[in-house]
Order: C-alpha cells, then sequence, then structure tokens
C-alpha cells in the first residue's frame, strides 16, 4: 500500500510553545488514521498544517509525492470537515451537498449525478428536501460527510467529528462513519481526543504528546504492546506496579517479584504495566500463577456486562484494578471487605522504563 500523505520533519512554534516537533509519518492511501491525545499535544495544528491553514517553521507536507506545503487550502486535494458541520441553513440537504460542486466547472447532469451517488452512500435521499434544521445531529453529520465526499478529495481531514453528539449516538456514528470511509475508498485523518473512538475506528493511531508522536501503531498495538508509561495510562484502564527492573521481573517495595515482557534495555527504575480484564482473583493463593498479589477488596462497580473490582494492595497507595463478566461475578460472589489474591500471566504484563 502506498502513502497519500508524507509529513517530514514539520516544526511548528507558537511563542514558547513547540505545537510541532519534528514530526514525520506517512499516512496509506484507503486509510482510516487517528492523531489522538490530551489537550495541547499538538494534534489539531498537525491537521491545521495538512489542511494548509497553518505554515509549518520547518518540514514538508507530501500529498502523493507532491510537495504542497506552499499551496493553499483550496489548491490541495483535501477537505476538512469541521466539527459544527458548518451547513447552510436555508438550502436544503441536496442543495448542501451540490454546493461545492456548482464552483466547479461541471455539467448540471454530472453534479446530480455526484450528487445522487453519495446521498445513496450516506443513506440520505429520502431527507434530500429538507433543510439542517428537520434534521437530528447524525443526519446532520451524515450530510456534512456527503458535501465532504462529493468533491472526491484524496484525503478527509475530521477535526472531532463525533464531538457534538450525545455518546449514544457517538457509538452508532463511530460504525457510520467507519462504513463511509470503507465504501468511499478515500483517505480519513481524523483528531480525537476520545481513545475508544481512535481504538474503535482507525486503522492506526498516532498517540501524540508535547508535539511529538509518542506511538504509532494499529489500536491493537497501542493496546497491548504500549511503549511507555504515557501510552499505557491514556490508553484504556491500566494498573501499574513500580518497583526496581532486573531483567524481566521487577521487585515493589514490599519485596514482592513480578515479572511481565521486557520493552526496553538497561531499565533499573520502572513500571509493571497490566490491564484490569487480565488479571484473575482467588480466594486462596492460585500457587502455579505467574505473578500473584494479594489485596482487599474495596470497592465493586457493577457495568452490566461486566464488574469493577477495585483492590487495595499492602504498600501501595494506588488500588489495583480487574474487571470480570457478570456470569464469574456471580459464581464468585465476591464481597466488600473481602481478602483475595490477584494473579495474571507474565506475557501480559509489560516492564515500561521511568
Amino acid at each position: 500500500m502506498s502513502s497519500v500523505i508524507q509529513l517530514r520533519n514539520l516544526q511548528k512554534v507558537f511563542g514558547q510553545t513547540r505545537a510541532i516537533d519534528d514530526v514525520s509519518l506517512d499516512i496509506q492511501e484507503n486509510e482510516f488514521f487517528a492523531m489522538l491525545g490530551p489537550s495541547g499535544c499538538g494534534k489539531t495544528t498537525l491537521l491545521r498544517t495538512i489542511a494548509g491553514f497553518e505554515s509549518p517553521d520547518h518540514g514538508k507536507v507530501l500529498l502523493s509525492g507532491e510537495d504542497i506545503t506552499p499551496l493553499r487550502p483550496n489548491k490541495r486535494s483535501i477537505n476538512l470537515m469541521f466539527q459544527s458541520y458548518a451547513l447552510f441553513p436555508h438550502m436544503s440537504v441536496a442543495k448542501n451537498i451540490a454546493y461545492g460542486l456548482e464552483m466547479e466547472d461541471l455539467t448540471k447532469q454530472e453534479i446530480q449525478r455526484r450528487v445522487a451517488d453519495v446521498m445513496d452512500m450516506a443513506h440520505l435521499h429520502e431527507f434530500a428536501n429538507r433543510r439542517p434544521d428537520q434534521l437530528s445531529g447524525g443526519q446532520r453529520q451524515r450530510v456534512a460527510l456527503a458535501r465532504a465526499l462529493v468533491k472526491r478529495p484524496k484525503v478527509l481531514l475530521l477535526d472531532e467529528p463525533l464531538g457534538a453528539l450525545d455518546k449514544k449516538l457517538r457509538e452508532q456514528m463511530q460504525l457510520e462513519l467507519k462504513r463511509l470511509q470503507s465504501e468511499a475508498g478515500i483517505t480519513f485523518v481524523m483528531v480525537t481526543h476520545d481513545q475508544e473512538e481512535a481504538l474503535v475506528m482507525a486503522d492506526r493511531i498516532a498517540l501524540m504528546k508535547d508535539g511529538r508522536v509518542a506511538q504509532l501503531g494499529s489500536p491493537k498495538e497501542l493496546y497491548e504492546q504500549p511503549n511507555s508509561r504515557f501510552v499505557a495510562d491514556f490508553i484504556g484502564s491500566m494498573n501499574f506496579f513500580d518497583g526496581t527492573i532486573s531483567g524481566d521481573r521487577i521487585t515493589l517495595k514490599n519485596g514482592t517479584q513480578l515479572s511481565g515482557v521486557v520493552t526496553a534495555d538497561d531499565m533499573n527504575h520502572g513500571t509493571l504495566a497490566v490491564r484490569p480484564e487480565r488479571i484473575c482473583l482467588h480466594r486462596e493463593i492460585p500457587q502455579d500463577a505467574d505473578n500473584r498479589i494479594q489485596g482487599v477488596i474495596e470497592d465493586i462497580a457493577y457495568h452490566g456486562q461486566d464488574l469493577s473490582v477495585h483492590v487495595a494492595v499492602a504498600n501501595d497507595a494506588q488500588r489495583k484494578l480487574a474487571r470480570i463478566s457478570a456470569t464469574l461475578a456471580e459464581e464468585q460472589e465476591l464481597k466488600l471487605g473481602e481478602s483475595v489474591w490477584c494473579s495474571w500471566t507474565s506475557q501480559h504484563g509489560r516492564l515500561l522504563g521511568a
């Protein structure tokens, strides 16, 4: 698969803030790519630089191998869909979608054909004559997407595209966006601060911190194989056991030794990271477990399909979290104040530097 966007040594400084700090990465054709990170990490500045609304202080933006860094936004085969959707309130759905094409040298028949094709893909035909104020939030978003896709850009940029929707609609639209991207065959580049959104929708994720890419990979790679404590802590829930590292083992303050997968050479002090769903709970000591540590149940939170069990461990200020299925919870009948053992396999723990 070839790259459609190539970023080379991009830098952007605002006053004393280095918003983009020497970023280089490739985004593939027909890929759903997410730039994820906390507020102020540089993801939106990077998106605006790709779109042409920001000029880098150093580096290049290439589109299919062509340097587009000096080009104005309207001269790039790239569309940006804003979070507000920016639909024309006095125009019908069909007119909103056709508006951009009417600015081009196209026949009326060609415009009608392309509008019909994209409305079919976005399931909008029944709303063709409605105005934006007669549509739901999800329908307005589909209109904004259709308007962007009808111009057939090489790349569609989305800035927090689901931010204005409620939780249930967000979850529905995550799958809808993924479907539209696949059917359109266009590269989507999305900015989001929502880790779950990125995990569900993206083929690859660039997790950013302080203007740099902290880790780049598939959702599974970032979730299962974080390369730093920052990545492990930002993506999903994580348990950390701090201590002194030697080889594939870590010694905690209370003397307990645990083992995990080594992620870097010459680590002395660091942490062992374990996902809550990888932890099993036992009333009796699990003799054959790779790793085990004892604690007391301090809280149980019911989520419907599963439970979060918070366990206090001696000499550790951070409570540990186990996620267990509702069925297993019914079988075990766990209670507050009960002493339990936590266990997990070495392959499910990752040793990370401080």
